[in-house]
């Protein structure tokens, strides 16, 4: 079987780290690898590992031999998996390796909000507190998590464990239920979006994307946010009407945002969010952890094995 990995990501992720696909005979390995490339390069391949390299109908019927897809993440939008199913080629994610990892970049997103570190050691550096001659200072209003409201989009594993988080901070939390099954459970209120909106101090956002949630977070969406609510993106930038983002920082619809994803990554210099106000934004990281990037190799090269084996395991077709 001849194994191609497209994406090393050797900057994040070190040839060291990757030498656990080593197990398999015939792999290829790539850095990175563009789209007028990876046609050539998965040509004879009976399976691919890939990151962020995009899988479509061209790439799938240029690979004949294709037996298997291993996407090395949880969000498994790169690959047309439907029309991987059609030609029978089996397709396997990571689902749960950054569950506690993506949940606690979250409440640091959170907390970086609340109390606005960065916007403060940027003070201090440049002479502010002195300035002021007094013991304490600050820019901004500080407020507390006990007793917020977080609204969860997306109770997947890690919305459930920024859930269980948030009852440790005393915080009340709304999860979205599109089947409107309300109730409560476990001491979450399970609620319409209408409801999440109106009543969420945060909107968190954990969930896959997808056609029918591309963009669902627009104008009407931002609208019925508190304008003291603060909207969180740790899932994927396509989820975020960038534009209508920026036009409600700018205008006080919301008060502000906290995003590690953005539509086009690395962000664009034409991005709206780069000149809106009361947003951090941070690079792709939150799932960036040293104990992550082991667990989602590890759980890679597993599926990959089971695949071989003839066991289903992370199966998405």
């Amino acid at each position: 079987m001849k194994i191609v990995i497209l994406d090393m990501l050797n900057h994040i992720i070190t040839e060291k780290q990757w030498s656990v696909f080593d197990v398999f005979e015939n792999v290829i390995k790539y850095d990175n690898t563009s789209r007028d490339e990876t046609i050539d390069r998965i040509k004879d391949a009976d399976a691919i590992i890939t990151n962020k390299v995009v899988l479509g109908k061209s790439e799938l019927d240029a690979a004949k031999n294709l037996k298997y897809i291993g996407v090395v993440a949880t969000g498994y939008n790169v690959v047309d998996v439907q029309y991987a199913k059609e030609k029978g080629i089996a397709v396997t994610n990571v689902p749960s390796y950054g569950t506690d990892t993506v949940a606690e970049f979250t409440f640091g997103m959170m907390l970086s909000l609340a109390r606005r570190y960065e916007l403060h050691y940027q003070a201090v550096k440049e002479g502010m507190w002195q300035e002021k001659n007094s013991f304490c200072f600050n820019l901004t209003p500080q407020f507390d998590l006990n007793g917020k409201t977080l609204g969860i989009i997306g109770f997947g594993k890690i919305g459930q464990r920024v859930s269980e988080i948030a009852k440790a901070f005393r915080m009340n939390v709304l999860v979205l239920d599109r089947k409107g099954n309300y109730r409560i459970e476990d001491g979450v209120e399970f609620v319409s979006l209408e409801k999440l909106l109106k009543e969420s101090d945060f909107v968190s956002l954990h969930c896959n994307l997808t056609e029918d949630n591309y963009q669902m977070v627009n104008e009407i969406f931002l609208k019925q946010m508190k304008p003291t609510a603060y909207l969180l993106n740790m899932s994927r930038g396509g989820l975020v009407n960038e534009s209508d983002l920026a036009n409600a920082l700018n205008n006080d619809w919301i008060a502000g945002a906290g995003v590690d994803t953005v539509s086009v990554e690395p962000i664009e210099e034409n991005n709206p969010l780069l000149n809106a106000k009361n947003i951090i934004i941070t690079p792709h990281m939150a799932w960036l952890a040293k104990e992550a990037l082991e667990r989602i190799l590890d759980t890679a090269v597993d599926n990959l094995q089971k695949f071989q084996d003839g066991v289903l395991q992370n199966r998405i077709v």
